[in-house]
Parts: C-alpha cells; sequence; structure tokens
C-alpha cells in the first residue's frame, strides 16, 4: 500500500537529503511524496525542479489526506505550528531539530500526539553516530564508573532560525544520548565565539564545548577504567542520515515508536537551561517536567 507523506519547511538540507533516498524505488517503493511546503517559496521550487515533487499552497491544506508527515523547518518555532493540522490525523511523524525552542510548547505538543496516537521521531541525526551509540551503551552498562565527560559539537550564534537554537540539539542530544537525558543543571558562557559549559548530573559533571563554524563533533567518556571514545565525522554522506530517515520509514509502515514523548522532549529544557546560563551568567537548573 501506497504512503503518502509531505515534507514541510522544505528549506533544511534534511528535505534534499531525504527526497535523495526516496528515489531508491527498490528500497522505498511504498512512499510516495504529495507534496513539500516552505515559506521560503524558491527552496520549495528547487525541490519541485530537483525532484519533480508539488509545491503545496499551504502547509496545512493536506489535513485529512496524509499518511506521515516530516517537519524539517530550519526555525523550531515552526515545527509545533506546521505539525499541529495534522496531530489529529494520528499520523507519524518525523520533527527535525530543535524539536521546538520552548519548554511549554514542547510539553504541548507531545501531550497532543500521545492523546492521538502520533508515534514520532527525529531531533538530532548525531544520535545515530556510532561512536555516539559505543558510548551511550557503554554507559548504559556501569554507570556507577563514569567520572565524567567531553562533547564538542559546532554551534551556530547569529542566524534568522533561531540563534542559539538553531544548532544547539546537536551538540546537546549527543550529550543526553550519551550521559543521560535528565540532568539537573548547567553552566555556559562564551569565550570569543564559542559556548563552553558544565552540564551537571547527580554524580559527575560533562564538559561541553560548542564551536561556531567549526564542524568538528567529537565524544569522550571518562571512567574508572580509563577514557573512551573520539572524534566521529558528520556529513551529507554520513550513515546516521539514514538511520535518521529510516526511523521514520519504520513508523511509517507500522514500526513502534523508539523513544517515549518525554525523553524525545528532554533536549529542548537542557537548551533552555545552556540558553538562560548565558544570559544570567550563573548556573541555571534544567527545568522538570511531566506529560
Amino acid at each position: 500500500m501506497i504512503k503518502r507523506i509531505a515534507i514541510l519547511g522544505c528549506e533544511n538540507s534534511h528535505a534534499n537529503t531525504f527526497l535523495s533516498f526516496l528515489e531508491d524505488k527498490e528500497k522505498y517503493p511504498d512512499i510516495e511524496v504529495a507534496g513539500v511546503f516552505s515559506e521560503d517559496a524558491e527552496a520549495a521550487e528547487k525541490l519541485k525542479a530537483r525532484f519533480g515533487v508539488p509545491v503545496l499552497p499551504s502547509f496545512d491544506c493536506l489535513k485529512g489526506k496524509l499518511d506521515g508527515l516530516v517537519v524539517t523547518a530550519r526555525h523550531g518555532n515552526d515545527h509545533y505550528r506546521f505539525a499541529r493540522p495534522y496531530i489529529a490525523d494520528g499520523i507519524p511523524m518525523f520533527i527535525d531539530k530543535p524539536i521546538t525552542v520552548k519548554e511549554d510548547e514542547a510539553v504541548v505538543f507531545m501531550r497532543e500526539c500521545e492523546a492521538a496516537g502520533v508515534r514520532v521521531t527525529g531531533g538530532s541525526c548525531c544520535i545515530h553516530c556510532d561512536e555516539v551509540v559505543k558510548l551511550r551503551e557503554k554507559v548504559a552498562a556501569d554507570p556507577s564508573a563514569v567520572l565524567g565527560g567531553f562533547v564538542r559539537a559546532p554551534i551556530n550564534l547569529c542566524n534568522p532560525y533561531g540563534d542559539f537554537f538553531f544548532y544547539a540539539q546537536h551538540p546537546v542530544e549527543i550529550l543526553c544520548e550519551i550521559f543521560g537525558r535528565y540532568p539537573s543543571a548547567a553552566t555556559a558562557h562564551l569565550n570569543g565565539k564559542n559556548i563552553c559549559a558544565s552540564v551537571r548530573y547527580p554524580d559527575y559533571e560533562i564538559s561541553l564545548l560548542m564551536t561556531d563554524g567549526v564542524y568538528v563533533y567529537s565524544a569522550t567518556v571518562a571512567s574508572k577504567e580509563g577514557n573512551a571514545g573520539g572524534e566521529f565525522p558528520v556529513k551529507s554522506s554520513s550513515p546516521c542520515f539514514g538511520i535518521e530517515f529510516d526511523s521514520f520509514v519504520s513508523l511509517l509502515r507500522g514500526g513502534e515508536m523508539k523513544t517515549t514523548y518525554r525523553d524525545f522532549i528532554a533536549p529542548v529544557f537542557v537548551m533552555n537551561a545552556l540558553n538562560r546560563s548565558l544570559g544570567s551568567g550563573r548556573e541555571e537548573g534544567v527545568n522538570s517536567f511531566e506529560l
């Protein structure tokens, strides 16, 4: 049976990447793109020219007519807005990073998805990188052995898409995936163009370096038996993008969610704590929340 999807907010490079995957008709014979939409009309027209996909007149015009939804808008403020008309349809959704920018909106978003039976996936592609997976498994195998750690990833501090929030879910979700999604507090400050931060867990702290315009990713776990980890590539040809897309395809074909709704939005609260600390110059607690 053919599954009809739409891509909303298609100015993001994810739209190009996902559409290129779908050109493999042997792997994805059952998926049809009903249309793409962007408030940047030129971005949508480029995808129409390259992939032959229809350009939608509005983001909500296919309500009740889709089997799945991909939301890849560059600004996190647009994700809930674009997804909301389709939540009542109960269709699976891919929501790009950052899931949202606002904490209260993130909670409302997931409450509505859970109530409607919407299965979600998305966030940062980086959590699918082999190095991140290995370090997550190492920490999970013996949490009591962890003494600390380090995460480095890019940041983009000046842009039209939410400034700090545009790229922050990459380093934050790497941290959350490896060390846990519910740290208690965070401290952050600017040093030149980069952000130096410390994220506090009950038994250790993790150093976080976010580099503006320098696209190097690395993660290290410091444990009683030594250090593990190192650099790992994240580029257009990296396998993590295909794994990320296939997590959505799995939902589209009837698969179960691989995360909880609560875990899915937890990075939003860590990002906000870091952003508050940048403004206050103090350690800021990571807000707790319930769904």
